[in-house]
């Protein structure tokens, strides 16, 4: 199970988050769960567009964010770079690796260049994704059925994720 993600700060306006967690499935299953559209939309976000470094996506989670997103680095099956929002003051680096663990694999995401008031929201936010892969690993099956959209959030997805959002404040004030 995941622990609390850690927040830093990288200068007077932003910071960044990153979460973790092992999973119980081998690096190729685990690195198709985050760059397949399919196994993407099972857990955490609609994709469609360019699907090679370099490329540029559309992109809706399960949160409701939408946006552009380019794909920098795709270096299968242990590394990946995306930008969300590229060339805006929006900008945003999500960054993964994957680790083989035996016959698990590990998961580190890592996102930078947020606002610094708002670390605790994304990484309450991104907890709950990595725990929709999860589920989404162990039950073979979209984690999210009734779905979402720009405007709606995955029920489940916000229920947890307000759940958690007061621990993330507690770390982020403590």
């Amino acid at each position: 199970m995941i622990v609390t993600g850690t927040m830093w700060e990288i200068d007077d306006a932003h910071g960044g988050i990153r979460v973790e967690d092992v999973y119980d499935t081998d690096i190729a299953d685990l690195w198709q769960a985050c760059t397949d559209p399919a196994r993407l939309e099972r857990w955490i976000v609609k994709v469609h567009g360019d699907l090679r470094p370099g490329g540029v996506l559309d992109a809706t989670f399960t949160s409701t964010w939408t946006g552009r997103m380019r794909i920098d680095v795709c270096e299968a099956p242990r590394h990946l770079v995306l930008t969300q929002q590229p060339g805006t003051e929006e900008e945003t680096v999500i960054e993964a690796w994957l680790q083989a663990e035996g016959t698990r694999t590990r998961l580190i995401v890592e996102e930078r260049g947020l606002g610094s008031g708002v670390l605790h929201f994304h990484a309450a936010g991104w907890q709950v994704h990595l725990e929709d892969l999860g589920l989404s690993l162990r039950n073979d099956a979209p984690t999210h059925p009734g779905g979402w959209s720009s405007q709606q959030p995955a029920e489940a997805w916000r229920s947890r994720w307000q759940e958690l959002i007061p621990a993330y404040e507690q770390v982020r004030a403590g």
